[in-house]
């Protein structure tokens, strides 16, 4: 490489004044919480918009193209009711958000990380924008999934590039705080979104999540120069694979299968919820009304509040029998997820009527600590433990997980109508209950090649 290169290709500075790291991780935390923010705030809008406005008559014959859209969807799962409708377009939508950063991976080790990120946050912030009028909502979903494609995996990519490659201490640490940026997005997006959105009307609600996606790319080119453009990946693809390293891959790969459950069981709290607490919960609280896309808020708040009770949690453990793996950390969030199911399913059988708020409140609290028990440790063993040569691709793969949990979590949301909520919730509750055992026996069998070895200073 040359010296013009590498001026190039990495930040103008190593200044380390951000909490003992280094400049460029502020900018981008500070622009992954505008975005997430942006995100999470047009997502606590987006299902009860299309059941209680755009899918019914008077406002979807305005959508462009969405005859042909619903005709090539009810022609793969049928005819389906407004509700399941709603949740089937919302489970493609949300998995191929998730689908998209492979590809936007891809094109940002080409055209560079910063100018992926930039494109990425202008693509998203069209798409809030379009969801402001009926007429371009699939537009506006189309821009978002691109958007997100291009932001999403190179934005995390260059937290990563911040650090040496044996600074995998701060580097853990570094995304920790970019963690709690995403969950601080998460929070505050549905807190004001929902609130515009229900008390002045969708559109409000979605042109001011377009607002806080443009000063997320503010954000981001205020600091463009602290930031790295390129990661480099030319020592780790130079390493041939081995036969270990394939069976890496496969124990990798019924992990990810094994991860797609807890994931339906956490994310009906985006889709079927919202019309769940619209039709059968009271939402008065003091003479307060609570507006229903608060809810979205209250998972990633206790994403946020429980991280340092699990830290001293797993250490305490560590002092002990000994922390538990990753794997049976993402067996115990399975297992939380799906146990919160069975909070929706006591308030239906406890309540003769509509149910209080507290009764999702909780529901929704328990998902925020579920998640957080088995997403992470799941980013961390495949961070950990895939080979270097494909260790990013293997990270881009792990969204993939999402992916297929999302377009699931859809298509299993249409027969909410059919099922009942009673029986609805109880099979989240099953679906949960079944990854956290697979998770715990996977643990013991093959899983165990993931495991770190003595000599590893694991």
């Amino acid at each position: 490489m040359t010296a013009a290169q590498a001026t190039a290709d990495f930040p103008a500075t190593d200044d380390d004044s951000f909490l003992g790291h280094p400049k460029g991780l502020a900018y981008l935390a500070f622009t992954e919480a505008w975005e997430r923010f942006s995100y999470y705030g047009m997502s606590a809008l987006v299902v009860l918009y299309m059941v209680n406005q755009l899918l019914l008559p008077g406002h979807v014959e305005h959508v462009a193209g969405f005859a042909t859209f619903r005709g090539i969807i009810e022609g793969t799962f049928g005819s389906l009711s407004t509700q399941a409708l709603a949740s089937q377009i919302f489970g493609l939508y949300s998995g191929f958000v998730y689908f998209t950063p492979v590809i936007g991976g891809w094109l940002g080790d080409r055209i560079g990380q910063r100018s992926a990120v930039v494109i990425g946050g202008l693509s998203m912030a069209g798409g809030h924008l379009s969801m402001a009028f009926d007429q371009s909502f699939l537009l506006a979903l189309l821009l978002l999934i691109i958007g997100s494609g291009l932001l999403k995996g190179n934005i995390s990519a260059q937290v990563g590039g911040l650090y040496p490659t044996e600074d995998e201490e701060r580097r853990s640490r570094g995304f920790a705080i970019f963690s709690t940026a995403i969950n601080f997005g998460a929070v505050v997006g549905p807190l004001l979104c929902g609130f515009l959105g229900e008390r002045y009307g969708w559109h409000i609600g979605f042109g001011a999540a377009a607002l806080f996606m443009l000063a997320g790319v503010a954000t981001y080119l205020t600091g463009y120069r602290y930031l790295p453009a390129r990661i480099e990946r030319k020592t780790r693809a130079a390493v041939a694979m081995t036969s270990d390293d394939r069976k890496v891959i496969a124990a990798l790969l019924g992990v990810m299968a094994i991860t797609i459950l807890p994931h339906i069981a956490y994310y009906q709290l985006s889709n079927v919820l919202p019309v769940w607490i619209e039709g059968h919960a009271d939402m008065n609280a003091g003479g307060f009304q609570v507006p229903v896309p608060w809810f979205q808020s209250i998972d990633p708040l206790f994403s946020i509040l429980c991280v340092p009770l699990l830290f001293r949690l797993w250490q305490w453990q560590g002092r002990g029998s000994g922390e538990p793996s990753e794997i049976r950390k993402i067996g115990a969030g399975a297992l939380i997820c799906g146990g919160a199911n069975l909070i929706l399913v006591a308030a239906i059988l406890l309540s003769p009527g509509r149910v209080l708020w507290i009764w999702p409140f909780l529901f929704c609290a328990v998902q925020g600590v579920g998640f957080m028990y088995f997403w992470p440790p799941f980013l961390a063993l495949v961070s950990r433990t895939a080979p270097p040569k494909i260790n990013a691709t293997m990270m881009g793969g792990a969204f993939l997980v999402l992916f297929v949990a999302n377009n699931l979590i859809g298509w299993i949301g249409t027969f909410y109508e059919q099922l009942g909520p009673l029986a609805f919730w109880f099979l989240h509750a099953a679906i949960g209950g079944a990854g956290g055992i697979l998770a715990f026996f996977y643990s013991r069998t093959a899983g165990r090649i993931l495991e770190p070895q003595p000599n590893a200073g694991a």
